[in-house]
């Protein structure tokens, strides 16, 4: 990915995305053709090492690409939002702010022990808060035992992150706090998000 060096970030700001926007994009080469899911995935860090795990459905093709693959890329999109250039002092174009995280890294296919586990974990993370919440012993093992056939388990080791954060670093302060003045006037989620990551930035603007 290409990113100016005033957009690069750091290690621990990248993870962080990755675990707050965990719906990414998997994407695999099978003989020279790209292949891609969008597909949820957990993120953990151990003795140094940052690992995803998710699964596949069984009849998804991309599954045979994932058995000990060197190549396999994970897109992790973050918050973004088109900004005006009428929000702007002076003459200029508008472009787009985004936050996005390149992972690459080793793929393996999971063990059905290893698969269970990455399972509760998942459903641990997502159901435990809420009430009445379906943990994995709530289910009829028999019936997890059917559904378990369906899918395909894997998990990546990350070996190289590439990370951007294109968030109007380049603008001056008065152009800055217009662009989060406008943001913050919408509606969307995304735009909104995008506007509370900037303030966080220059925190001083906004006393």
């Amino acid at each position: 990915m290409y990113i100016p060096k005033k957009y690069r970030m750091d290690h621990d700001e990248a993870v962080q995305i990755m675990k707050s926007y965990p719906f990414a994009i998997l994407i695999t080469v099978d003989e020279h053709r790209p292949l891609a899911t969008h597909i949820p995935l957990e993120i953990r860090e151990d003795e140094g090492k940052i690992y995803a795990t998710g699964h596949l459905a069984y009849g998804n093709m991309q599954k045979k690409t994932l058995e000990n693959n060197r190549d396999v890329l994970l897109i992790f999109q973050g918050p973004h939002a088109y900004v005006s250039s009428s929000w702007y002092e002076h003459e200029d174009v508008p472009t787009w702010n985004y936050v996005a995280v390149h992972a690459y890294g080793t793929s393996r296919v999971l063990t059905d022990d290893e698969l269970i586990s990455a399972l509760d974990m998942m459903l641990t993370h997502y159901e435990s808060h809420r009430e009445n919440g379906r943990l994995w012993d709530t289910f009829d093992p028999e019936f997890l035992k059917r559904e378990m056939k369906g899918i395909v388990g894997f998990e990546i080791e990350i070996t190289s992150i590439q990370a951007a954060a294109k968030m109007s670093q380049n603008r001056n302060d008065t152009d800055y706090k217009s662009i989060v003045a406008e943001l913050e006037k919408s509606n969307e989620q995304g735009e909104n998000q995008v506007a509370q990551w900037m303030r966080e930035k220059r925190k001083g603007l906004f006393k």
